[in-house]
C-alpha cells in the first residue's frame, strides 16, 4: 500500500509537470490538459481513485493545498495597486463581483433547485477568473494594452476576494446548519477568530521580516511554517476558521509597510504550481462524470446566465463613467474563464459540507467543473475572432523589454517614451529600479524569466526583448527564455562572452546571436563610454542628411542602436548592419570622440562654407565697379 501510494504521488507529480509544459507549448491555460488528464485516469480509465488509495489523508492534502493557494493569492492583494490600475479595475472587483455573484446564485436557484445557501456559495466559488487562466489567453488573443492590463489585474485582484467571498459564506453555512449553537454567536466568533488571529499573525511576521530577525535561507520556509501552524490553530480553536485567518494573514503582509514579499511570493508561487497542479488532476479524478450530466438543461442554463447576463451585467455596470468604448466592452464581456483556484475551494467545501450533511453539497463539484470547461473551452475557440470582430487586436507589438537597468538603458528607455514606444524595464537591482522610476519609466524588479513575472509583468505591446545587464549568468536563462516566448529573431543580447577555461565557454550557436548593438559590443564597453561622458542622441536621417553623412559629422567611434521609421516600426541595430535607410530617426550612443570629431566637422563646414560666401562677395565686387 505504501508502494502504491508512492507511486502514484510521484505519477501526478510528473503528468502535473507534463500537462503544464503542454499549456505553455500550445499557449493553452494549462487548467486544461491537467482537466483532461485528470478525467482520462479517474473517471475514464479507473486508473487513479484518490478516495481509495488515499483514504483518510486525501481531506488534510487538500485541505493544506487550498490553505497555500489562498495565502499565496492574498499576498498578491496589494489595495494601493487596485487604485493604481483604474477605475475600472476596481469598479469589476468591487461592483461587478456583486453583480455577478447576485446573478449567478438566482440563477443556481431557480434553475437547480438548490437551496439558498448552497446557492450563494456556489455564486461565491465562480465570481473569480484568475490569472493562471487569463494570462495564457491573452497571450493567444493580443488585445488592445489597456483591455489586457484591465484582464489581467481583474484576474490577480479578484482571486483573493471572492476566495474570501467564498469562505464567509461557506462559514455561515456551517454554523447555521447546527441547531445547537446560535448562529449569529457561531459566526461572530469565527469571524472575530479569523479577522483577529489572522491580522496579529500577519503583523507578526511582518515585524519578523522587516527587522530581519531570521537569516535569509530560513525566510521563505518560516512564512510557509508559521502560515501552516496558523491554519492548524485556527481551526482547533473555532472549527473551519483557518481559511479566513490565512487569507487574512496574507492581505495584511501585501499591505505592511516596510515589508518586502517578493522573493516570498516567488517562493510560495513556485509552490502553488506545483500544489495547484497535483490538486486539480486529483479533484478531476474525483469528479463523478455521471453527476455533471444529472445536471441537465439546467446546468447549461445556469453556464449560459454566467457567460451571456452575469458578465456583461457587469461589465458594463461597471463601465460607467471610465473612457471604454463600446467595442471594448463587449470584448470585456466573453472573456471571464473560471480557475483552478474555484475547483480547489469548490472539492474542500463540498467534502466538509458533505460530512455535515448539508443537502445539495454534492452537486457543487461537478456545478463548479461544469462552469470552468464551459467558459476557457469556449471562451478559448472564441476570443480572437471576437476581438478580430470588434476591432479590438493590438497592432504588430513595437514595444522593448529591456533587461538591466543601468544609467544607458535609462537613457534609451526615456527616448523611446518620448517617440510614444512602450518600454519596460527590468533588473534585479533596487537602486537601477528606483531610478528608472524617479523618470517615470516602467519597471519590474526581479528576474524577467521568474514565474512571478510571467503573471505580473505586463507584457502587453511587447515584442522584443534587449539584454543589456552585467549578469553574466542570468542573462543566457533570460535569453533562452524570451526565445521560446517571442521567438529567436526578437531576443537581442549584448557580446559579454570572454576567453577562459573550458567550463566557462559558450556554445557556437548561441555566441552568434550576442550581436546587439554589434559584434564587439559589450556592457562593458557601453558602461564605460557612459562614465567617460557619453551620450544618446536622436538624429533624422534624410535625403539630404544620410548615413554616410552622419558617419562622416561623427566618425567611427559612433554607435548607431536603433531606429524608428516612418510608420511607426522599430528596428534593432545588431551584427554588423552598416546600411540604414532614409526618412529613420536613428538613435545612437556617441561617445567624447564622437562628440569632439562633430564640433571639428562643423568647424570645417563652416570654414568651407565662409570660404564660398566670401569667394561668392569678391566674385561679385568687381561687377558692381
Amino acid at each position: 500500500m505504501v508502494e502504491q501510494i508512492t507511486g502514484m504521488l510521484a505519477l501526478i507529480g510528473v503528468l502535473s509537470l507534463f500537462c503544464q509544459w503542454l499549456g505553455w507549448k500550445l499557449r493553452l491555460p494549462a487548467i486544461l490538459p491537467l482537466l483532461l488528464c485528470g478525467l482520462t485516469l479517474g473517471p475514464g480509465l479507473g486508473f487513479l481513485n484518490p478516495d481509495a488509495i488515499f483514504g483518510n489523508l486525501l481531506f488534510p492534502i487538500i485541505s493544506l493545498g487550498v490553505a497555500v493557494i489562498l495565502f499565496e493569492g492574498a499576498l498578491t492583494l496589494n489595495f494601493k495597486e487596485i487604485k493604481d490600475h483604474g477605475r475600472m479595475v476596481t469598479h469589476l472587483v468591487t461592483i461587478g463581483t456583486a453583480i455577478t455573484w447576485a446573478c449567478i446564485t438566482t440563477a443556481t436557484f431557480y434553475l437547480l433547485d438548490f437551496s439558498w445557501e448552497i446557492a450563494l456559495l456556489f455564486g461565491a466559488l465562480v465570481v473569480v477568473t484568475g490569472p493562471t487562466v487569463i494570462v495564457p489567453m491573452l497571450r493567444s488573443v493580443r488585445p488592445k494594452s489597456q483591455l489586457a492590463s484591465i484582464l489581467r489585474w481583474e484576474g490577480i485582484v479578484i482571486d483573493p476576494i471572492g476566495a474570501l467571498l467564498a469562505v464567509l459564506v461557506f462559514e455561515y453555512i456551517t454554523v447555521s446548519g447546527d441547531p445547537t449553537t446560535h448562529v449569529l454567536y457561531a459566526l461572530g466568533s469565527m469571524l472575530s477568530l479569523g479577522l483577529g488571529l489572522g491580522a496579529i499573525a500577519g503583523y507578526f511576521t511582518g515585524q519578523i521580516l522587516r527587522r530581519n530577525l531570521l537569516p535569509h535561507y530560513l525566510r521563505n520556509t518560516a512564512v510557509l511554517t508559521l502560515m501552516l501552524g496558523i491554519f492548524v490553530g485556527s481551526n482547533l480553536l473555532q472549527e473551519e476558521s483557518g481559511l479566513l485567518t490565512v487569507t487574512v494573514m496574507g492581505i495584511w503582509l501585501a499591505n505592511m509597510r516596510g515589508v518586502d514579499i517578493a522573493e516570498i511570493l516567488e517562493f510560495k508561487e513556485t509552490l502553488t504550481v506545483l500544489l495547484i497542479s497535483a490538486l486539480f488532476i486529483l479533484l478531476a479524478a474525483r469528479l463523478d462524470s455521471t453527476a455533471m450530466l444529472d445536471l441537465g438543461w439546467g446546468g447549461v442554463g445556469v453556464l449560459a446566465v454566467t457567460m451571456l447576463v452575469a458578465r456583461p451585467l457587469s461589465i458594463w455596470v461597471s463601465g460607467v463613467g471610465t473612457s471604454l468604448s463600446r467595442a471594448d466592452k463587449w470584448f470585456l464581456c466573453w472573456i471571464a474563464p473560471r480557475g483552478i483556484v474555484a475547483a480547489a475551494v469548490s472539492s474542500l467545501f463540498a467534502i466538509k459540507l458533505e460530512a455535515n450533511n448539508v443537502q445539495g453539497a454534492d452537486a457543487i463539484v461537478p456545478l463548479v467543473f461544469l462552469i470552468i470547461i464551459g467558459t476557457v473551452v469556449i471562451q478559448s475557440l472564441t476570443a480572437g475572432r471576437w476581438a478580430r470582430f470588434l476591432g479590438v487586436k493590438a497592432d504588430s507589438a513595437q514595444g522593448l523589454l529591456i533587461f538591466g537597468a543601468s544609467k544607458f538603458s535609462r537613457e534609451l528607455a526615456k527616448i523611446l517614451k518620448s517617440k510614444d514606444i512602450k518600454v519596460l524595464l527590468a533588473d534585479n537591482n533596487w537602486d537601477n529600479i528606483r531610478l528608472a522610476r524617479m523618470d517615470n519609466i516602467p519597471v519590474y524588479f526581479g528576474n524577467p524569466a521568474s514565474e512571478h513575472a510571467e503573471t505580473y509583468m505586463d507584457l502587453t505591446g511587447i515584442g522584443r526583448v534587449l539584454i543589456i545587464s552585467p549578469y553574466r549568468q542570468l542573462n543566457p536563462l533570460v535569453s533562452f527564455y524570451f526565445q521560446d516566448f517571442f521567438g529567436e529573431k526578437k531576443v537581442f543580447e549584448l557580446n559579454n562572452s570572454e576567453t577562459g577555461s573550458a567550463r566557462h565557454q559558450l556554445s557556437e550557436s548561441y555566441k552568434q546571436r550576442l550581436c546587439l548593438f554589434g559584434d564587439s559590443v559589450s556592457y562593458a564597453k557601453i558602461a564605460s563610454l557612459m562614465a567617460k561622458g557619453a551620450v544618446l542622441k536622436v538624429t533624422n536621417i534624410t535625403e539630404n542628411f544620410s548615413f554616410e553623412h552622419f558617419c562622416k559629422r561623427y566618425g567611427e567611434t559612433a554607435m548607431p542602436l536603433v531606429y524608428l521609421t516612418k510608420d511607426g516600426k522599430v528596428m534593432v541595430v545588431s551584427g554588423n548592419d552598416t546600411v540604414f535607410p532614409n526618412s529613420i530617426e536613428l538613435i545612437s550612443l556617441l561617445p567624447i570622440e564622437a562628440l569632439e570629431e562633430a564640433k571639428i566637422q562643423q568647424a570645417i563646414a563652416e570654414e568651407e562654407a565662409q570660404a564660398v560666401q566670401d569667394k561668392a562677395v569678391e566674385e561679385a565686387m568687381p561687377a558692381k565697379s
